[in-house]
């Protein structure tokens, strides 16, 4: 999702981000200016989106999504210790 709109956020992604030490802030970076995205592959409703965050000395942070009228709706957020971005041969 890149650009603006609405990101609202479960229940099950508001506890996450609180026990991850995860700020909203970060979420909300990643959503409107992903490094990179991709398809869910276990929910074809979902998409991820990909985000280097500086202030986590430049983790990957994984943010699972639903687009919802007028924007998204976080489902969880993590650190990603396996996230490559794919090479353009990838894409």
């Amino acid at each position: 999702m890149t650009g603006t709109g609405k990101i609202e956020f479960t229940a099950h992604s508001a506890t996450m981000l609180r026990e991850r030490r995860i700020e909203r802030s970060w979420v909300e970076r990643v959503l409107t200016a992903p490094d990179w995205q991709e398809p869910d592959p276990t929910d074809p409703a979902a998409a991820r989106a990909f985000g280097a965050i500086a202030e986590a000395r430049g983790k990957i942070l994984r943010v699972v999504y639903t687009p919802i009228e007028g924007g998204v709706r976080v489902v969880t957020a993590f650190f990603d210790g396996r996230a490559r971005k794919p090479s353009r041969s990838d894409q």
